[in-house]
């Protein structure tokens, strides 16, 4: 029997990592399109948000019933959540969330620094062993613990922590380079030490604070692989998070295809689907009103731009000359049809007959006006809760699903 290859797969933490981008953030019709759109590109899970914060319940409960119905499939969608029997409490009892990540910090600086002398590492150890037992003894089905700082947290502990993890059922260690404190180097030699002792998977959970978070998430991959376990990246669209932020999804997954190190040699899940970039990039772009840097990888302005004389001849001649890999693998190359001319859009003061004009467009039709009335309010709701003109697919997402798009919209203070 020929033994499973390990792969890469990518866990995008946009919706929970990437909407703590300090001065920014997402309304939840915007967070449930990025859902969408990764699902559609393959993204294997979503940490779509806090399960204990009551502005997300009705966001949180309304995906969860989106993924039961089939329109986020096969994705899964998991909350993030202290590692204490309370938030799970709480988690549980105000959504029905099935797959949870359970965090708690683990280095002598987080642990002196945050907790003041109240707990040490056993206390951690133990906490998190508790919350773990808790979570599946209230029906949790897919429990991940993450070691917050585990960059900056003694190795020996770090195996201890997880070892304990493991043995009461955690499916998975997040390993977090919470400050960007790693290099590439110092992430492969401990993410390798880590998983060669525990045999557990491992995520890779790493910031920018020094700019090397994209070659840090595939080295602390590699050392998972090289280990014999798998390997989950963390990702956010376009790098958005806190501080310099996380790694950028696209970039990921083209240090993955195309560096020489892991072309052909380290499998990604091969449900990506690249060709989902442009529009991902773009969407969270305008959703998050950040543009996409002009040097961007893949999806920036300048990617496949080429002015000086030797690299537009070269590039002209045969684009691998001064090209690793194509615009259109990305979702590039259509032209993009601005109108120019009149516009009817669809906004919180719409009137029924432009409405139906902006629906006509996008070939979906009312049976009646009433139907056409009730998306009508709906949209009008959308354009309140987003305070930005609402795009075509959020439009559709609308009208295909109206009752859910309504739970989005409500906030029950």
């Amino acid at each position: 029997m020929k033994k499973k290859k390990n792969k890469i797969y990518i866990l995008d933490v946009t919706n929970r990592d990437g909407v703590q981008t300090s001065r920014l953030g997402l309304a939840k019709l915007q967070k449930t399109m990025i859902n969408i759109y990764l699902n559609d590109m393959g993204v294997s899970q979503s940490e779509f948000g806090f399960p204990v914060t009551r502005h997300e319940t009705n966001y949180l409960n309304a995906n969860l019933e989106l993924a039961r119905i089939g329109a986020i499939k096969p994705m899964i969608l998991s909350g993030w959540i202290r590692a204490i029997k309370e938030d799970v409490e709480k988690a549980v009892k105000m959504t029905t969330v099935k797959h949870l990540n359970l965090s708690i910090s683990t280095s002598d600086q987080m642990i002196n620094g945050k907790f003041q002398g109240k707990f040490g590492k056993d206390d951690v150890t133990r906490m998190m062993t508790d919350a773990v037992d808790f979570a599946y003894k209230m029906g949790v089905e897919h429990v991940v613990v993450n070691a917050e700082d585990a960059s900056r947290t003694d190795i020996d502990y770090l195996v201890k922590f997880s070892r304990a993890a493991k043995k009461h059922g955690a499916l998975r260690i997040r390993y977090c380079d919470t400050l960007g404190y790693d290099d590439p180097f110092t992430i492969y030699n401990r993410v390798k030490a880590l998983a060669s002792e525990v045999k557990l998977p491992i995520e890779l959970h790493c910031h920018n604070d020094l700019g090397m978070v994209i070659a840090c998430s595939v080295a602390g991959a590699k050392a998972a692989i090289d280990s014999g376990v798998d390997a989950y990246i963390n990702t956010t669209v376009n790098g958005m998070g806190e501080r310099a932020g996380n790694a950028d999804l696209v970039s990921v997954i083209l240090a993955i295809k195309y560096s020489s190190g892991f072309a052909g040699k380290y499998m990604l899940d091969e449900k990506i689907k690249l060709s989902h970039a442009w529009k991902i990039a773009k969407y969270a772009s305008y959703a998050f009103g950040v543009p996409i840097p002009i040097n961007q990888p893949g999806v920036g302005a300048n990617a496949f731009a080429h002015e000086s004389g030797i690299h537009a001849d070269g590039a002209l001649k045969d684009r691998r000359n001064y090209e690793l890999y194509d615009f259109e693998e990305l979702g590039r190359g259509e032209p993009e049809i601005i109108e120019t001319g009149r516009q009817i859009t669809a906004g919180e003061y719409s009137g029924i007959k432009g409405f139906r004009n902006v629906y006509d467009k996008l070939e979906i039709k009312f049976k009646d006006d009433a139907e056409a009335t009730k998306i009508l309010e709906l949209v009008r709701y959308a354009n309140v809760h987003t305070q930005q003109p609402l795009t075509d697919d959020e439009l559709k997402f609308i009208a295909n699903h109206p009752d859910i798009a309504k739970k989005i919209f409500t906030m029950t203070p």
